[in-house]
């Protein structure tokens, strides 16, 4: 198969985007490498060349950034012109973004993540409110095949969407081995020293965005710090999303500026060691189509709290302590529970270990690989019948 890639979330480094576009090139490269792949991300003119695995690959540069490409892509599609002059695409051509450009000759394959800007638009920027509510729906129409990456999804896009179910496929992400148990502590010491955190801390890892319910967390972590006990510090990790600037309000009013540590971005390389630190992980989310960061965790041998919202239940199953995400009192509970109940504490860890173990980017690759077979294999029964 000759396959082409959208990489861009990958190359601008967009969080969940571009983690699901490097780890499932990654593994696309692992378990097939007899195929032919090739990429295509847009870029402003004399931007760096991407990392690795994205460096491995044929590229095409579209020397466009984002915004400019968006309205390209959007005025060609109300034209009716196909792409195929200015995006040289293999057989397949898979877009990992919320992009799909018009191709004559190329069958398609869109990745769906989720349909937050429908469920909470107050936590998209205007533009990509606009840009979504108008386009999402005919990318989903016009792709030959749709990956969904968890059931919920699947649900959001044949209730709202009306897309057949026979035409999506769910294929869950999955955990990077690098995500488990370490056994050097001098290695979680080095991390937890290069970010000046606290020799024992809960840990939310992710971008920082009004989705991500910190304001829960942060009210949760003040009552908590009113019961009786020794509780650890609160490490907020990872970078500044939009719409943030309430979440560090929130701190000040409650008067947690010493009890809460904000990181920014955190290396990749860093992350595993950060999570193995943590006595807790917690993440309150309104909404997620899939939920890496409680599955890495749980990786890692972490306990995870975590809210009952969209896909999580799916990802984390029973093997976590599942609140509803507007209940602060429910969360703070289950914060106190799994920091003080040694037994509860060694059966999380155990199941979030055995559930993690079956995420796995092979068999999200292994999966997508027959959803390029299928596309080729339609192709090939049309032409026939024609």
């Amino acid at each position: 198969m000759n396959i082409t890639l959208d990489l861009s979330p990958a190359v601008h480094r967009h969080a969940g985007l571009g983690r699901y576009a490097s780890e499932l090139l990654t593994a696309l490269l692992a378990v097939a490498p007899e195929h032919a792949y090739s990429a295509v991300y847009y870029a402003p003119q004399g931007a760096e060349r991407p990392a690795p695995p994205l460096d491995r690959l044929p590229a095409q540069t579209l020397h466009l950034g984002p915004k400019p490409w968006r309205m390209s892509v959007l005025l060609a599609d109300y034209l009716g012109v196909n792409m195929d002059r200015w995006v040289h695409a293999g057989e397949v051509f898979h877009a990992t973004d919320h992009l799909l450009p018009r191709f004559k000759r190329s069958r398609t394959v869109f990745t769906i993540h989720d349909l937050i800007y429908l469920f909470y638009p107050q936590y998209h920027l205007p533009l990509n409110r606009w840009y979504l509510k108008l386009m999402l729906p005919r990318f989903l129409r016009r792709a030959d095949a749709v990956i969904a990456v968890s059931e919920h999804t699947r649900r959001d896009v044949m209730r709202h969407m009306r897309i057949p179910e026979e035409k999506i496929t769910v294929i869950y992400e999955g955990a990077n081995p690098a995500y488990r148990p370490l056994r050097d502590p001098a290695a979680v010491a080095a991390v937890r020293a290069r970010y000046h955190l606290p020799e024992r801390y809960l840990l939310f890892f992710s971008t920082i965005e009004p989705r991500k319910n910190l304001a829960a967390l942060l009210g949760a972590y003040h009552a908590l710090l009113a019961q009786p006990g020794d509780w650890p510090h609160l490490v907020v990790a990872g970078r500044k999303g939009w719409l943030y600037e309430p979440i560090f309000a929130r701190v000040r009013e409650l008067g947690l500026e010493a009890r809460v540590t904000f990181t920014d971005w955190v290396a990749e390389a860093d992350a595993p060691a950060l999570l193995n630190g943590a006595e807790l992980f917690v993440y309150p989310s309104f909404y997620e189509g899939f939920g890496l960061p409680p599955l890495e965790a749980m990786a890692c041998g972490v306990p995870v709290v975590a809210s009952t919202a969209a896909s999580i239940p799916e990802i984390v199953g029973d093997a976590g302590l599942l609140v509803p995400p507007t209940d602060e009192a429910a969360l703070m509970e289950a914060m106190q529970a799994a920091l003080t109940d040694a037994q509860l504490r060694t059966h999380m860890r155990a199941r979030g270990l055995a559930r993690a173990r079956t995420f796995t980017w092979e068999a999200a690759a292994r999966a997508t690989l027959k959803v390029y077979a299928q596309v080729i294999e339609q192709r090939g029964r049309h032409a026939h019948r024609v």
